[in-house]
Protein backbone atom coordinates (compact mmCIF):
# COMPACT_ATOMS: atom_id res chain seq x y z
CA UNK A 1 0.00 0.00 0.00
CA UNK A 2 1.66 3.34 -1.42
CA UNK A 3 1.43 6.45 0.85
CA UNK A 4 1.96 9.81 -0.08
CA UNK A 5 4.57 11.94 2.10
CA UNK A 6 1.94 13.87 3.55
CA UNK A 7 0.27 11.13 4.98
CA UNK A 8 3.40 9.44 6.38
CA UNK A 9 3.78 12.80 7.74
CA UNK A 10 0.39 12.85 9.23
CA UNK A 11 0.47 9.51 10.80
CA UNK A 12 3.96 10.10 12.58
CA UNK A 13 2.57 12.93 14.07
CA UNK A 14 -0.78 11.64 15.30
CA UNK A 15 -2.92 13.51 13.07
CA UNK A 16 -3.93 10.31 10.45
CA UNK A 17 -4.98 7.16 11.81
CA UNK A 18 -7.43 5.99 8.70
CA UNK A 19 -6.78 5.79 4.99
CA UNK A 20 -9.23 5.23 2.47
CA UNK A 21 -8.73 2.86 -0.24
CA UNK A 22 -10.71 1.31 -3.59
CA UNK A 23 -10.59 -2.22 -3.95
CA UNK A 24 -12.19 -5.06 -5.24
CA UNK A 25 -10.60 -6.94 -2.31
CA UNK A 26 -8.46 -5.79 0.10
CA UNK A 27 -4.74 -5.68 0.03
CA UNK A 28 -4.07 -5.67 3.42
CA UNK A 29 -5.30 -7.18 6.13
CA UNK A 30 -5.85 -6.57 10.33
CA UNK A 31 -2.25 -7.09 12.09
CA UNK A 32 -0.31 -6.25 9.15
CA UNK A 33 2.70 -4.13 8.90
CA UNK A 34 4.44 -2.21 6.45
CA UNK A 35 8.02 -0.83 6.67
CA UNK A 36 8.31 3.16 5.49
CA UNK A 37 10.38 5.98 5.63
CA UNK A 38 8.35 7.39 8.56
CA UNK A 39 8.94 3.69 10.28
CA UNK A 40 6.54 0.56 10.95
CA UNK A 41 2.62 1.36 10.05
CA UNK A 42 0.55 -1.24 12.04
CA UNK A 43 -2.79 -2.00 10.45
CA UNK A 44 -5.31 -2.17 12.73
CA UNK A 45 -8.72 -2.62 10.47
CA UNK A 46 -9.83 -2.97 7.24
CA UNK A 47 -13.47 -2.38 6.96
CA UNK A 48 -15.65 -1.86 3.55
CA UNK A 49 -17.75 1.44 3.80
CA UNK A 50 -20.14 2.93 1.73
CA UNK A 51 -20.04 6.59 1.01
CA UNK A 52 -22.89 7.52 3.45
CA UNK A 53 -20.89 5.70 6.24
CA UNK A 54 -18.00 8.35 5.56
CA UNK A 55 -17.94 10.81 8.14
CA UNK A 56 -16.41 14.13 8.49
CA UNK A 57 -14.25 12.56 11.13
CA UNK A 58 -13.13 10.48 8.76
CA UNK A 59 -12.23 12.68 6.48
CA UNK A 60 -10.36 14.76 8.86
CA UNK A 61 -8.55 11.99 10.40
CA UNK A 62 -7.34 10.78 6.94
CA UNK A 63 -5.62 14.35 6.50
CA UNK A 64 -8.93 15.90 4.24
CA UNK A 65 -10.22 19.32 4.55
CA UNK A 66 -13.84 17.74 4.90
CA UNK A 67 -15.69 15.26 3.96
CA UNK A 68 -16.70 16.53 0.50
CA UNK A 69 -12.93 16.48 -0.41
CA UNK A 70 -12.63 12.91 0.26
CA UNK A 71 -15.50 11.75 -1.31
CA UNK A 72 -14.14 13.60 -4.24
CA UNK A 73 -10.72 12.19 -4.13
CA UNK A 74 -12.37 8.30 -4.10
CA UNK A 75 -14.55 9.03 -7.27
CA UNK A 76 -11.83 10.05 -9.39
CA UNK A 77 -9.55 6.48 -8.49
CA UNK A 78 -9.30 4.58 -11.54
CA UNK A 79 -9.89 1.45 -10.15
CA UNK A 80 -12.58 -0.96 -9.43
CA UNK A 81 -14.07 -1.92 -6.43
CA UNK A 82 -15.51 -0.44 -3.33
CA UNK A 83 -14.44 1.54 -0.46
CA UNK A 84 -12.63 0.75 2.50
CA UNK A 85 -11.87 2.03 5.23
CA UNK A 86 -7.95 1.48 7.00
CA UNK A 87 -7.46 2.17 10.26
CA UNK A 88 -3.59 2.40 11.70
CA UNK A 89 -0.87 3.83 13.68
CA UNK A 90 2.59 4.45 13.83
CA UNK A 91 4.06 1.49 15.47
CA UNK A 92 7.79 2.59 16.11
CA UNK A 93 10.83 3.11 14.00
CA UNK A 94 11.86 1.04 11.30
CA UNK A 95 15.01 -1.09 12.20
CA UNK A 96 16.61 -0.97 9.33
CA UNK A 97 15.90 2.58 9.03
CA UNK A 98 18.27 2.96 12.09
CA UNK A 99 20.51 0.40 10.12
CA UNK A 100 20.51 2.72 7.23
CA UNK A 101 21.44 6.19 9.38
CA UNK A 102 24.45 4.73 11.04
CA UNK A 103 27.57 5.87 9.15
CA UNK A 104 29.79 5.80 12.29
CA UNK A 105 31.38 2.04 10.83
CA UNK A 106 34.74 0.69 11.53
CA UNK A 107 37.19 -0.80 9.09
CA UNK A 108 36.33 -3.81 10.00
CA UNK A 109 32.41 -3.31 9.30
CA UNK A 110 33.39 -1.74 6.22
CA UNK A 111 35.24 -4.40 4.86
CA UNK A 112 32.51 -7.07 5.95
CA UNK A 113 30.05 -4.77 3.90
CA UNK A 114 32.15 -5.01 0.53
CA UNK A 115 32.58 -8.95 0.94
CA UNK A 116 28.88 -9.32 1.34
CA UNK A 117 28.42 -7.50 -1.64
CA UNK A 118 31.19 -9.02 -3.25
CA UNK A 119 29.51 -12.24 -2.38
CA UNK A 120 26.08 -11.79 -3.46
CA UNK A 121 27.91 -10.61 -7.04
CA UNK A 122 29.34 -14.01 -7.31
CA UNK A 123 26.21 -15.82 -6.97
CA UNK A 124 24.87 -13.82 -9.52
CA UNK A 125 23.89 -15.46 -12.38
CA UNK A 126 24.98 -12.13 -14.55
CA UNK A 127 27.13 -9.68 -14.29
CA UNK A 128 28.22 -8.17 -10.83
CA UNK A 129 25.54 -5.62 -10.17
CA UNK A 130 25.84 -4.19 -6.28
CA UNK A 131 28.27 -1.69 -7.27
CA UNK A 132 26.44 -0.62 -10.29
CA UNK A 133 22.91 -0.45 -8.69
CA UNK A 134 24.79 2.04 -5.78
CA UNK A 135 26.60 4.26 -8.62
CA UNK A 136 23.46 4.64 -10.35
CA UNK A 137 21.40 5.77 -7.32
CA UNK A 138 24.07 7.81 -5.86
CA UNK A 139 24.47 9.82 -9.20
CA UNK A 140 20.78 9.93 -9.67
CA UNK A 141 18.51 10.20 -5.76
CA UNK A 142 15.54 10.31 -6.54
CA UNK A 143 14.88 9.36 -10.62
CA UNK A 144 12.10 6.75 -10.87
CA UNK A 145 12.80 3.00 -10.64
CA UNK A 146 11.69 2.32 -14.68
CA UNK A 147 14.00 5.56 -15.24
CA UNK A 148 17.23 3.89 -12.82
CA UNK A 149 16.07 0.45 -15.05
CA UNK A 150 16.34 1.54 -18.05
CA UNK A 151 19.73 2.92 -17.81
CA UNK A 152 20.62 -0.33 -16.97
CA UNK A 153 18.87 -2.17 -20.15
CA UNK A 154 16.45 -4.07 -17.51
CA UNK A 155 13.20 -4.53 -16.51
CA UNK A 156 11.54 -2.82 -13.61
CA UNK A 157 10.66 -5.71 -11.27
CA UNK A 158 13.87 -7.48 -10.99
CA UNK A 159 15.99 -4.04 -10.85
CA UNK A 160 13.82 -3.35 -7.63
CA UNK A 161 14.05 -6.99 -6.23
CA UNK A 162 17.67 -5.86 -6.13
CA UNK A 163 17.32 -2.47 -4.56
CA UNK A 164 15.40 -4.41 -2.37
CA UNK A 165 18.45 -6.65 -1.44
CA UNK A 166 20.73 -3.47 -1.08
CA UNK A 167 18.05 -1.52 1.20
CA UNK A 168 18.02 -4.54 3.79
CA UNK A 169 22.13 -4.16 3.90
CA UNK A 170 20.97 -0.57 5.22
CA UNK A 171 22.31 0.68 1.64
CA UNK A 172 19.87 2.41 0.15
CA UNK A 173 16.59 4.43 1.25
CA UNK A 174 13.18 4.62 -0.75
CA UNK A 175 12.23 8.10 -1.49
CA UNK A 176 8.22 9.32 -2.18
CA UNK A 177 9.74 8.21 -5.93
CA UNK A 178 12.70 6.60 -6.59
CA UNK A 179 15.84 6.37 -3.77
CA UNK A 180 18.94 7.76 -2.61
CA UNK A 181 21.87 6.26 -0.62
CA UNK A 182 21.82 6.04 2.89
CA UNK A 183 24.33 7.24 5.11
CA UNK A 184 25.45 3.93 5.80
CA UNK A 185 25.36 3.36 1.95
CA UNK A 186 27.34 6.98 1.66
CA UNK A 187 30.40 5.59 3.65
CA UNK A 188 30.63 2.46 2.14
CA UNK A 189 30.58 3.86 -1.39
CA UNK A 190 33.29 6.74 -0.32
CA UNK A 191 35.32 3.29 1.44
CA UNK A 192 35.29 1.49 -1.71
CA UNK A 193 36.08 4.23 -3.74
CA UNK A 194 39.75 5.10 -1.65
CA UNK A 195 40.44 1.45 -1.75
CA UNK A 196 40.41 1.09 -5.56
CA UNK A 197 42.55 4.40 -5.37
Amino acid sequence: MLFRREVLEGIAGGRIDRVFRVWAEPRVRAGSTQRTWAGIIVIDSVTPVTPEEITEQDALRSGFNDRAALLTALSKSTKEGGYHRVMLHLGGPDPGSELADNADLSDRELADLKATLDAIDSRSRRAPWTREILRLIEEHPGLRAQDLAERLNRDKLPFKADVRRLKALGLTQSLETGYRLSPRGKALMTYLRSSTE
